[in-house]
């Protein structure tokens, strides 16, 4: 039906042929809903684009199998008992006891255009209903954003005499039969976001945290597709939970199927019993809860989440500064000439952010104590931080500082002074993790103590740069001055703190940092502009999981650091190139005490910045690939600019193999019509190879050839020793031939 922007939709019966239909779509990909009088719009169709989606409704209409409901039903946008589904519903909750189970009248569904957003590309569908039994107003937003990333909400509003405590409120979308695989990540500390897949199969398939952040074992994405899809194949289909608290991803096929519907995928926030309860007139809405849909395997599911992020007003704009972070340096030794000859010797090699870690904070000489003291420790810092950032503003370079404010240790005067702002019970404390609590930022007293000190302290130094870490769980995470579950409200208030500091310091930059990458979401990116990925700085633990945090975020985002020649996690010695080529690809830096390099190691990591800083044009705004691997001893990993005229790519030899040599490698993403000059980049060293004699074109250092030759048939690469790293630059102009 035509759809004028903005005007309310005329809905009809839920099973009729003629049910009012609405598509939203962008870049291949299209959503279609139905329009009943009775119960919330239904999904008809997401995926491939359908231009003209008439009689799709006709062709839809569910079924009623034996033994079920006697009326056929489609799952609507918030499915319950009510209409017939036995499957995890939509929306859950109580009234002092008595169950919810509203029957939903619609009231409104408009349509508007997606703002600043070409005519007829994308678009926004809200949806009100109402519940008046039931005592409950509720209101969804659909948004189908430029590059085909569908972004959703809900919101639900007690308008009953009195209170309503809602158990869940989840974004549920059907997925068609022939998504017969699902893949998620789980992880642990220094080992984030391992994949694992598994049949699709009948059941539910749940993911939930309760960890009171996204935690280092975070779904990320939960994916379902096609039997055997990876990176660069296969239909895909894939749910993100836009939030930093307790969350629950879910995939769910039921044997009688969903009215026309195969499964579901969806999620959202995990509430606690009574953690969220409403007073008459009072709402709770969701976070956004993301949906990705892709032909073209992951990488093009991740695409649309790398376009969207892009093209948000706040993303970094400004090129990202070559970091140096002084943990691995110097860890809790802090002394100022020491850290001024890091900053020396930093910036002579070309870095352009010094960010000075842990242990700068009164009686912070190890991580016991000190936490929740945000003032200089004037034993170690006499004349205060002024000195040491002054020396490193003359050297070019800008200023980072860490802090953790969502954390206390016991032995610190935040602790001795107000040992009832901590989050947990009234009757014991709840165990410390990492020698800490979790301050009870629910409340207000809390909030405004924190944000005064990170205030003075922002003003007085004027960081470029905060590196915001939380370290632990949240254990018995109890609202003190109400004994009810407190992760919905701390995580609330962590991000009002955010965005207090961030009004107030419009250029401060924030990096999320959870004991490495245990707070990765869209939620606090929606706050921060970087995630350190991990603690972990081996480059072979590394290569993997920046490849698996690249399924959200683009390689801007996401912190990779050059550390020394033994990693401190895993006691691994690699070389100085793998080093360097894996923290390349993505916001790089260095984590190592580089005063004690020889000048042959600070002249490689000189040309290795040089080379970032080459690159960072491409590396920062091309579309992120990643091979389908045939052998598990190797990975090739790349960027290609969006309009396909330069590429590079990361070739690992993660172990040894059981072949000599690994063949023809293809280099996936590049344009056919294109020739490309492919060329060796050796600035960081060239690898090592076991094997007698190297291809002609490596020996040489570069080659021309097509495409079309590149992705279909690929380069011959030699043999490299296990733990070696290549990096191949391509570029389309002045190639002969061309």
């Amino acid at each position: 039906m035509p759809q004028q922007p903005g005007a309310p939709i005329a809905p009809a019966d839920p099973i009729a042929p003629d049910v009012p239909t609405v598509r939203l779509a962008a870049a291949g990909t299209a959503l279609v809903v139905g329009v009943p009088a009775a119960g919330p719009p239904y999904v008809l169709h997401w995926g491939a684009d359908l231009p003209d989606p008439e009689g799709l409704a006709a062709v839809s209409a569910p079924a009623v199998p034996h033994n079920t409901v006697d009326t056929a039903f489609p799952l609507s946008l918030l499915p319950g008992q009510g209409e017939g589904w036995s499957g995890h519903p939509g929306l859950s909750g109580h009234r002092e006891g008595r169950a919810t189970h509203p029957r939903w009248l619609v009231r409104e569904v408009v349509v508007d255009p997606l703002p600043d957003a070409p005519a007829g590309v994308g678009g926004v569908l809200v949806f009100t209903a109402q519940a008046p039994a039931a005592g409950l107003e509720l209101r969804g937003e659909l948004r189908m954003e430029a590059d085909g990333l569908l972004r959703t909400r809900l919101e639900a509003t007690n308008t009953g005499a009195d209170v309503w405590t809602p158990a869940a409120l989840h974004v549920l979308l059907p997925v068609p039969r022939e998504a017969g695989e699902v893949l998620d990540t789980t992880g642990r500390w220094c080992r984030e976001r391992s994949p694992q897949r598994r049949d699709f199969a009948q059941g539910t398939l749940l993911r939930a945290s309760r960890r009171g952040r996204t935690g280092h074992d975070a779904p990320l994405f939960l994916v379902a597709g096609t039997p055997g899809f990876g990176f660069r194949r296969g239909e895909v289909w894939g749910v993100h939970v836009a939030w930093s608290g307790d969350h629950v991803h879910l995939a769910e096929r039921l044997p009688e199927g969903a009215g026309q519907a195969d499964a579901v995928l969806g999620g959202g926030e995990l509430l606690h019993p009574g953690e969220v309860r409403l007073a008459p007139g009072e709402s709770y809405a969701t976070p956004w809860v993301c949906f990705s849909w892709s032909d073209q395997g992951m990488d093009g599911m991740s695409a649309r989440v790398h376009r969207w992020l892009r093209a948000r007003p706040h993303h970094p704009a400004a090129p990202r500064p070559l970091v140096l972070n002084t943990w691995e340096a110097v860890y809790f030794d802090h002394d100022p000439d020491t850290l001024t000859r890091l900053a020396d010797t930093a910036a002579r090699i070309g870095v352009e952010r010094f960010v000075l870690d842990d242990g700068w904070f009164r009686g912070r000489r190890d991580d016991t104590a000190g936490l929740g003291d945000w003032t200089v420790d004037p034993q170690v810092w006499p004349e205060g931080l002024h000195p040491l950032f002054d020396h490193v503003r003359a050297l070019g370079m800008q200023v980072g500082l860490w802090v953790e404010p969502e954390m206390v240790n016991p032995d610190s005067d935040l602790f001795r002074a107000h040992p009832d702002w901590i989050l947990g019970p009234a009757d014991h404390r709840p165990p410390t993790g990492r020698d800490q609590y979790v301050l009870d930022l629910g409340r207000p007293e809390v909030a405004a103590h924190l944000l005064e000190h990170l205030d003075a302290l922002v003003s007085e130094y004027r960081p470029d740069h905060l590196k915001w870490d939380h370290n632990r769980d949240l254990l018995e995470a109890v609202h003190g001055p109400t004994g009810g579950a407190g992760v919905h409200r701390q995580t609330a208030a962590v991000y009002a703190l955010l965005d207090r500091l961030r009004a107030g310091h419009p250029g401060l930059e924030i990096e999320s940092c959870s004991s490495g990458g245990g707070r990765v979401d869209l939620g606090v990116l929606e706050r921060t502009d970087r995630v350190w990925a991990s603690d972990v700085n081996d480059p072979l633990e590394r290569l993997a999981i920046q490849r698996w945090t690249g399924l959200l975020l683009p390689p801007e985002l996401v912190g990779g650091h050059v550390g020394g020649p033994v990693a401190h996690t895993t006691g691994r010695a690699t070389d100085l190139a793998t080093r360097c080529l894996t923290a390349l690809i993505g916001h790089p830096g260095i984590e190592w005490d580089i005063t004690g390099c020889t000048e042959e190691e600070l002249a490689v990591l000189a040309r290795w910045t040089a080379l970032y800083r080459e690159l960072r044009p491409l590396l920062h705004s091309g579309d992120l690939v990643r091979a389908d691997d045939p052998d598990p001893a190797e990975q090739l990993d790349g960027v290609v600019a969006r309009d396909g005229t330069e590429a590079v790519y990361r070739y690992a030899r993660l172990t040894s193999s059981v072949r000599t040599h690994p063949g023809r490698v293809r280099l996936p993403g590049l344009r056919p019509e294109l020739r490309y000059r492919l060329r060796l980049r050796t600035e960081a060293g060239r690898p090592l190879t076991v094997q007698r004699a190297v291809p002609d074109w490596f020996d040489r250092g570069e080659a021309v050839t097509t495409g079309r030759a590149l992705e279909c048939s690929g380069v011959l690469l030699p043999n490299l020793g296990p733990g070696q790293v290549l990096l191949l630059h391509l570029t389309s102009g002045d190639v002969p031939g061309r």
